[in-house]
């Protein structure tokens, strides 16, 4: 109980600290656009330093779950290029996530179970039967908030390490759109720019793909049902 307590105090602690010190006023797109000249020079001389720093200040905000990790990710491509921009980006948000994800299990899980186990039992064993699927559906599409699907994964019973992987490839695409746009960043004027119907459309359609293994695997289960299984879900449904 003493370690929750001490790692809620720290979270809590930090997020205040990124309010009260208003450390938000530096991710915005006018502060990247101002401030791009400096960064890049102070990358020149000091390569790793800058990578290693940066990639730092991305877990963390992705751990705590705080706003701005889209400013960082076009700050990434404007300073790193797209290619590699969405390389850092990747290790910074996935080393985030997961943090994050770990969070959740180590506070929460337990208490959520035991007060919601019966509800959620469906659900939990067929997003962990399931995860790799669902993580990358929702990693491409963008219909949850990022952090809620860190937070959300950790109380289902979903493998660490399915979740890594289906996090680290799921936010690829998406990483590499908006790193791209940071390496153009005199063209953007505002956020709402960067993703064109197109390209969501085109996320959609991955995270389909990426669903179908799981809805062939429900399909052929349900086919192969004996007839009085087939009874009773009818019922149920009814």
């Amino acid at each position: 109980m003493k370690k929750k307590i001490t790692v809620l105090l720290v979270f809590v602690l930090a997020i205040a600290a990124f309010y009260v010190f208003d450390l938000g006023r530096f991710l915005s797109l006018e502060s990247l656009k101002t401030h791009r000249d400096q960064l890049d020079a102070f990358y020149k001389a000091n390569t790793w330093s800058m990578i290693l720093g940066f990639v730092g200040v991305y877990i963390v905000t992705v751990a705590l779950s705080l706003p701005g990790a889209t400013i960082l990710t076009l700050t990434a491509g404007a300073i790193f290029g797209a290619w590699t921009g969405t390389l850092i980006v990747n290790v910074g948000a996935t080393v985030g996530a997961t943090l994050a994800f770990l969070v959740a299990r180590f506070l929460l899980q337990d208490w959520v179970e035991k007060k919601f186990g019966d509800r959620i039992k469906t659900f939990n064993d067929g997003f962990s039967n399931n995860a790799l699927g669902y993580i990358l559906f929702l990693r491409l599409v963008p219909l949850f908030p990022f952090f809620l699907i860190n937070l959300v994964s950790g109380l289902t019973r979903v493998r660490l390490g399915t979740y890594f992987f289906g996090t680290m490839f799921g936010i690829m695409p998406g990483s590499f759109v908006y790193a791209n746009a940071g390496a153009n960043l005199a063209s953007i004027d505002k956020l709402g720019d960067i993703a064109s119907q197109e390209v969501l459309g085109s996320f959609a359609l991955l995270g389909l793909f990426a669903l179908i293994p799981t809805l062939y695997k429900q399909f052929k289960g349900k086919k192969n049902l004996p007839p009085e299984a087939k009874e009773a879900e009818s019922a149920n449904d009814a």
